[in-house]
C-alpha cells in the first residue's frame, strides 16, 4: 500500500480550511469544551470554493451519529431507503454508517456539525441509533428544530463562532436531559475500537466483566451494529485515513489483517472499490470525515494532544 501514490484534490476546487501535504482538504475541527466532553466527540467546519456549475463527487462514511448544518452547496445522496436532496441552509440528523454512501455537492459548499460520542443520543434524547443507521433525516424527524440550529450561525462569523453556537445547542439539550451521560461499558468499546480493534469481543467481554448478551444490546443500540461488526468498521477506516494520508505514520495499521487479500477483501465490503481504486479516485468529501475521525482517535488514545500539530500537516 505505501507505494500507491495519493493523487491531490481536484484542482478547480479549494478548501477554505487548510490542506494536508498530499493536497487532501482539510477541516476546522476540534474536541468539544470540557463540560461537553461526556456527549461530544468533535465538532467541524468545512468550507470549500468551488465554481457554481462544478459538481463534486464522492461519498460519506461516518462511524458515530452528527447532527450536520448544510448551510451551502446543493447536494445529494444515494441512501439505502432512496436519494435525497438537500439545497442550502438545511439541518439533517446522520446516522452512523455501515458502508460508504455515495454523495454529490454542486458549487461551493459549507457545512457544520456536531458529531456525538456512541451513546450520546441515548442519554440525551432516548434514540436507539440501530434505527438510523445508514440514514439521513431532517432534524424534526427526531423532535429537534432544525431552524433553531440554524439560526445560531451568523453566516459571517468565524469557524470557532460557528463551534461555539454549536456547544451552545448541544447545551441545551444535557440540560433538557438532566445530564445523563452515556453507559460506560459504551465508552470502554469505542476506546478499544481506537486501540485495539483486533480485540476478540468474546475478549472484550470477559476483561468488563459482562455478559455477551448484554454487551451485544449495548453496543447495537449505541453504535448501531453488532460488537464484531463495529471493529471491523473501526479497522477499515482506519486504513482508508492512511490511504488518504491522514493518519500517524508511524502507525504499521495494515497489520491488523491476516495479509493483503484479507485487507483488500474487507476495505471492498466497506467502501465498494478496491484500496488501490480508492486512492487512483480524489475523495475530499471521505477525507475530511476521515480526518476528523482520526483526530479524535489519536487523542482519545493519547498519541496526539488537543492543539497539537497534525501529523499529516
Amino acid at each position: 500500500m505505501n507505494r500507491l501514490s495519493r493523487p491531490g484534490i481536484n484542482p478547480t476546487i479549494a478548501p477554505l480550511s487548510g490542506a494536508t501535504r498530499d493536497g487532501q482538504p482539510l477541516s476546522y475541527s476540534r474536541p468539544p469544551s470540557p463540560d461537553l466532553t461526556p456527549w461530544i466527540a468533535r465538532l467541524y467546519v468545512s468550507k470549500v470554493s468551488a465554481p457554481a456549475d462544478h459538481v463534486l463527487s464522492c461519498g460519506l462514511f461516518g462511524d458515530m451519529p452528527n447532527i450536520r448544518m448544510q448551510l451551502k452547496g446543493d447536494w445529494s445522496g444515494d441512501f439505502p431507503e432512496g436519494r435525497w436532496n438537500v439545497q442550502d441552509s438545511s439541518t439533517l440528523y446522520f446516522g452512523p454508517q455501515s458502508k460508504r454512501l455515495p454523495v454529490s455537492v454542486r458549487g461551493p459548499f459549507a457545512s457544520a456539525g456536531v458529531t456525538f460520542v456512541p451513546g450520546a443520543c441515548n442519554a440525551l434524547c432516548e434514540v436507539n441509533v440501530a434505527n438510523w443507521v445508514d440514514r439521513a433525516v431532517p432534524l424534526e424527524t427526531l423532535g429537534g428544530n432544525g431552524n433553531t440550529w440554524l439560526s445560531r450561525i451568523d453566516p459571517d462569523g468565524t469557524p470557532e463562532d460557528w463551534c461555539q453556537a454549536m456547544e451552545n445547542a448541544v447545551r441545551q439539550m444535557v440540560e433538557c436531559s438532566g445530564g445523563r451521560e452515556p453507559d460506560p461499558v459504551t465508552r470502554r468499546f469505542e476506546w478499544v475500537a481506537y486501540s485495539d480493534p483486533s480485540i476478540s469481543v468474546s475478549a472484550f467481554a470477559q476483561d468488563s466483566g459482562i455478559e455477551m448478551r448484554r454487551l451485544e444490546r449495548i453496543i447495537r443500540r449505541d453504535f448501531g451494529l453488532t460488537p464484531k461488526q463495529v471493529l471491523r468498521r473501526a479497522r477499515a477506516l482506519d486504513i482508508a485515513s492512511h490511504l488518504r494520508g491522514v493518519s500517524d505514520k508511524a502507525e504499521d495499521l495494515a497489520l491488523r489483517y491476516y495479509d493483503q487479500s484479507h485487507l483488500i477483501r474487507e476495505f471492498t465490503h466497506f467502501f465498494g472499490m478496491s484500496p488501490r481504486q480508492f486512492v487512483k479516485d480524489p475523495q475530499p468529501l471521505l477525507t475530511l470525515g476521515l480526518e476528523t475521525r482520526q483526530l479524535r482517535r489519536l487523542e482519545m488514545i493519547e498519541r496526539l494532544a488537543p492543539g497539537d500539530i497534525r501529523p499529516w500537516q
